[in-house]
């Protein structure tokens, strides 16, 4: 079935979010006692606290926002990539959803992410309602038949059926011996170089480097050849 994908059809995404504010102590009483509600359900340890697992506010869309959606795509045998970020959640996920309204609503295209399913896809979806834009009709699944979803999702490629389990991106890239794109800094590191460092830009550049990874393991599971450095560019 992967063989009968055409890869110049496919947008390959990856998002990074962060806490929506800075601290626990930031956010308005309502949405603390929500967190505080949100913190029984997934600490871990009897002395984690409301306040000290706050980072982990970023990955769920209630309560975190998104501060870069980076896209990739590959045509004669090249890579571009761009991303679209910035403080203003709104403006990105207007941009994005612009861009794929452009060119990608034609029957045949596809968006892939790792993880995408359970994570990418929902996630913008819900903070595109909450900012009140309307959803692109690739990430539209209200009233598609399974067959009609234009969604791939790397990890769940890689399962071949078997849900007992979560395998990283870090992981399929050494397998496939791919170089690591967390060879700066990782997803917990995003919230703190975010608030802390006012690091957008690094934010951005760790962004891009998951998108590569999931286009060269995306042409693994196809049987291709990998995407040479010299082939690679970074859109501005």
């Amino acid at each position: 079935m992967l063989e009968n994908i055409n890869i110049e059809d496919v947008l390959f995404i990856d998002i990074e979010t962060v806490p929506s504010y800075e601290s626990y102590l930031e956010m308005p009483e309502e949405f603390r006692h929500l967190w505080d509600n949100k913190a029984k359900q997934i600490s871990k340890l009897e002395t984690e606290t409301p306040e000290s697992i706050f980072q982990r506010a970023g990955i769920y869309a209630e309560f975190g926002k998104i501060i870069c959606i980076s896209v990739g795509f590959v045509k004669d045998n090249s890579v571009r990539i761009k991303s679209f970020s910035g403080h203003d959640e709104s403006f990105i996920l207007m941009d994005f959803a612009e861009m794929l309204n452009r060119n990608f609503s034609s029957t045949g295209k596809q968006l892939c992410a790792h993880n995408g399913k359970e994570f990418d896809y929902p996630y913008i979806c819900r903070r595109m309602i909450i900012n009140g834009i309307k959803i692109p009709a690739i990430l539209n699944l209200a009233g598609k038949k399974p067959w009609e979803v234009q969604l791939l999702d790397t990890m769940e490629l890689w399962k071949f059926g078997d849900y007992k389990s979560y395998t990283s991106l870090v992981l399929l890239s050494a397998v496939f011996g791919i170089p690591s794109p967390k060879d700066d800094i990782n997803g917990a590191d995003v919230a703190r170089v975010y608030y802390e460092e006012n690091n957008l830009e690094r934010i951005v550049e760790y962004c891009c480097k998951d998108v590569l990874t999931i286009i060269q393991i995306f042409l693994k599971f196809q049987g291709k050849k990998l995407i040479t450095k010299e082939n690679i560019k970074i859109l501005s």
